[in-house]
C-alpha cells in the first residue's frame, strides 16, 4: 500500500510535469524518485503518468489521483495541527462554572477574553453555580473548573480538589441612600447592629451568608435577616426599597441602582475570596492552559 511520502512525490511530479524539476524541489536524486512513482503505480495497478523522453503528462486516472492525494495530505496536515493544538491546550472542551457575584468581578470577563484570544478553538461551556455545588460537581466530573468564593473545607474536597486564590475582594455594605450612615467614607459593622439585613438563603449561598454572621458575631451582635433574595443582585433591589442592608462584594458597585449607597467596611476580615478550583488529578491540556491564563490575567490586572 502506498505511503504519504509517495503521495508527496507524486504530487511534486504531477505539478512540475518533470522528474528533474520534481527531484530538485524534493531535494532528491531522480532515480529514487522514479522508483517510488513506479512502485506507487504498481500498488494501484494504474498508470498515473505518461512518460516520453521529452515530456511527462498525467493520465486521466492520474488527474483523479492527484486531487485525492492533495485531499489526503490536507487531512493529514489538519489532523497533525489539531493534535498539536490539543496537546498544547489550544483546542478541546472546557466546562466552566461560576457564581453570580463573580460575573461582576473583572477577573472573569478579562480571563475569558484573554483565553478566547489564546485558545479560540477550545469550546467553553459556561454555567452559573454556587460555590458548594461547584465542589460537588467537580468531584462528580460534571464540570472541569470553577470560579468559587471560598476554599474547600470538607476533607474529601481538600484532598481531591486544587484551589488557587485569585483575589481577596473587599466587602461593602449596601445601604439605602437615605440611611443616616450612607454618606460615610467607611464604617464598622457594629455601627449598624440594630439594622435589618437582607441576604441570600444560606442553603443557596452559604459563603456570603456565613461571612455576614461571622463579621456580625465579632462585632458583638447577631444580624437580623428579615428578607431573602435568590440572587445577589436581587439583594440590591431590596436595599433600594428600604427593607434592609446587604453585605456585598466590592465589584457589585458596578450595578448602578438608584437609591443605593455603597460604604466600605473597616473590619479586617470584611473580604470574600475569589478562587479558581479544579480536580487535583486533572491534567487536561485545555484546563492547564486556562489556569495559566487565569494566573496571567491576575498578574496583568494586579489582583
Amino acid at each position: 500500500m502506498f505511503d504519504l511520502r509517495q503521495l508527496r512525490y507524486f504530487i511534486a511530479v504531477a505539478e512540475e510535469l518533470s522528474f528533474t524539476r520534481a527531484a530538485l524541489r524534493l531535494h532528491l536524486s531522480q532515480p529514487p524518485l522514479s522508483q517510488q512513482i513506479q512502485s506507487l503505480e504498481r500498488d494501484l495497478g494504474v498508470r498515473l503518468l505518461e512518460r516520453t523522453k521529452r515530456s511527462v503528462t498525467l493520465t486521466e486516472p492520474g488527474r483523479v489521483f492527484l486531487e485525492q492525494a492533495r485531499q489526503i495530505l490536507a487531512k493529514v496536515d489538519e489532523a497533525r495541527s489539531q493534535t498539536v493544538a490539543a496537546a498544547a491546550g489550544y483546542s478541546g472542551q472546557l466546562r466552566l462554572a461560576y457564581t453570580v457575584s463573580v460575573s461582576f468581578h473583572p477577573a472573569m470577563p478579562q480571563t475569558l477574553l484573554r483565553f478566547g484570544q489564546i485558545a479560540p478553538d477550545v469550546r467553553l461551556q459556561l454555567s452559573e453555580m454556587y460555590t458548594e455545588p461547584q465542589f460537588a460537581a467537580l468531584l462528580a466530573g460534571k464540570i472541569d473548573v470553577g470560579f468559587v468564593r471560598d476554599e474547600p473545607l470538607q476533607a474529601q474536597y481538600t484532598r481531591d480538589l486544587r484551589c488557587s486564590v485569585i483575589d481577596r475582594e473587599p466587602l461593602l455594605l449596601a445601604l439605602p441612600a437615605g440611611h443616616p450612615l450612607a454618606g460615610r467614607s467607611s464604617l464598622r459593622l457594629a455601627e449598624v447592629a440594630g439594622d435589618a439585613f437582607v441576604s441570600q438563603p444560606r442553603e443557596l449561598a452559604a459563603t456570603l451568608y456565613d461571612r455576614l454572621v461571622k463579621l456580625a458575631t465579632r462585632a458583638g451582635f447577631q444580624p437580623s435577616i428579615t428578607q431573602h433574595a435568590q440572587q445577589i443582585n436581587g439583594l440590591l433591589a431590596l436595599v433600594a426599597a428600604g427593607l434592609g442592608l446587604a453585605l456585598v462584594p466590592a465589584s457589585m458597585r458596578t450595578v448602578r441602582l438608584a437609591g443605593i449607597c455603597y460604604v466600605p467596611l473597616e473590619d479586617p476580615d470584611a473580604f470574600l475570596l475569589l478562587a479558581v478550583a479544579c480536580r487535583a488529578s486533572d491534567q487536561s491540556p485545555a484546563l492547564q492552559q486556562f489556569l495559566a491564563t487565569v494566573a496571567q490575567t491576575a498578574v496583568a490586572s494586579d489582583l
